[in-house]
């Protein structure tokens, strides 16, 4: 089986031809993404080609389905220009839908891309929390988690978020502590992502990422993505907003009405043959 290995801002992805897959996908993507009995990574993206560019299906490293990763998106984009399967601008399909990108090689390995990840979801039902009756928007709503009270902002970029805004960006104690338990809080019937976010700036805030499936990552792309829509919606930050992730920065744009785009790199690592049979 080929293989290539990627990574946006630190956040790493196996890209692997969707036909290469198994049928029990979910232990061969454990397996794959074991850092010491594979090849390692947060999660294997499975890919093809489709109409106006490819095709996207993400599994995390637990091995559950994942609707969408913006980091993960701009490898595969990175990886699909580089191999000169699609044109700089074209459309990645992914099951919640097309997000359009734009690519531009920056270095050897690495990408600038533009990706427009659509309208982010703000009613209760969208991310989805459980919450009665149903809300337009979830801010600042108490959960008890980890022997504390906590205010979370929900969102979704069509796959669920929550913020948690701090004074202080998170330790790594409160992140290990926190992130599992609001990622398998009941409020949130089909798991989240957790972000810790400090809002440096109107214009630049500094994010944490405890990811659904994963656990710590270095970055996340529509994690930093809800991160900035939670920061807006909740009056604390303009609507062009630099996130700097432990990993790196990504830009993000939400105009009113709009797509949210945002930008930031990728780079293809190698390509290697998995040799593992069975």
């Amino acid at each position: 089986m080929r293989f290539a290995k990627a990574h946006g801002l630190g956040n790493d992805f196996i890209l692997v031809p969707e036909e290469d897959a198994p049928a029990d996908v979910s232990r061969w993507t454990v397996r794959l993404c074991d850092r010491h009995r594979g090849i390692g990574g947060d999660g294997v993206v499975l890919h093809r080609h489709a109409a106006g560019g490819v095709s996207f299906r993400l599994v995390n490293a637990d091995g559950l389905p994942g609707e969408i990763s913006g980091n993960g998106l701009r490898c595969l984009a990175a990886l699909a220009v580089r191999n000169k399967w699609v044109p700089a601008h074209h459309v990645v399909s992914t099951v919640i839908g097309p997000r359009p990108v734009e690519v531009a090689q920056i270095g050897p390995t690495l990408y600038e891309v533009v990706t427009d990840l659509g309208q982010p979801g703000l009613a209760s039902t969208d991310v989805p929390v459980a919450l009665d009756p149903p809300a337009a928007t979830v801010i600042d709503h108490e959960l008890e988690a980890a022997g504390r009270t906590v205010r979370v902002t929900a969102t979704s970029m069509g796959n669920p978020h929550c913020a948690v805004f701090l004074d202080e960006p998170a330790d790594t104690p409160l992140l290990m502590s926190l992130g599992p338990t609001l990622e398998f809080h009941p409020f949130f019937p089909k798991r989240t992502n957790v972000e810790f976010v400090t809002v440096l700036s109107p214009s630049e805030i500094r994010v944490r990422f405890w990811e659904r499936g994963v656990g710590y990552t270095m970055a996340s792309g529509t994690g930093s993505a809800s991160a900035v829509v939670a920061s807006i919606i909740t009056g604390r930050s303009e609507r062009r907003v630099r996130a700097v992730c432990d990993g790196g920065t990504l830009e993000v744009e939400w105009p009113e009405g709009g797509s949210v785009r945002q930008t930031g790199e990728a780079e293809i690592l190698y390509e290697g043959d998995w040799l593992v049979v069975g």
